[in-house]
């Protein structure tokens, strides 16, 4: 498991005890749903590669996942920055 940190200045801590009831609850909220949705959207993409590969699909989502970053079918969006940033052009 992976822990994150989030520092706020007073102002954002005030600002987001505006906005939340909970700011621990909503933070933990908006980042679990918005890793769900990065599963679920991995998956439909590797489940397509496995079938047309006429492989078997894994039985869970996190074995699913693991396979799309070791066949290469995803990448981290860090990784996708880095090769559009070494693809463009540079400026003489």
């Amino acid at each position: 498991m992976t822990t994150y940190t989030v520092e706020y200045t007073e102002t954002e801590n005030k600002a987001m005890a505006y906005a939340a009831a909970d700011v621990n609850d909503w933070i933990q909220n908006a980042a679990h749903e918005r890793a769900r949705i990065a599963i679920d959207e991995i998956v439909a993409l590797a489940v397509q590669k496995f079938l047309e590969a006429g492989q078997s699909i894994p039985g869970s989502k996190d074995e699913i996942v693991a396979a799309a970053f070791t066949n290469g079918w995803v990448k981290t969006a860090a990784d996708r920055n880095a090769e559009a940033l070494a693809a463009t052009p540079t400026e003489a």
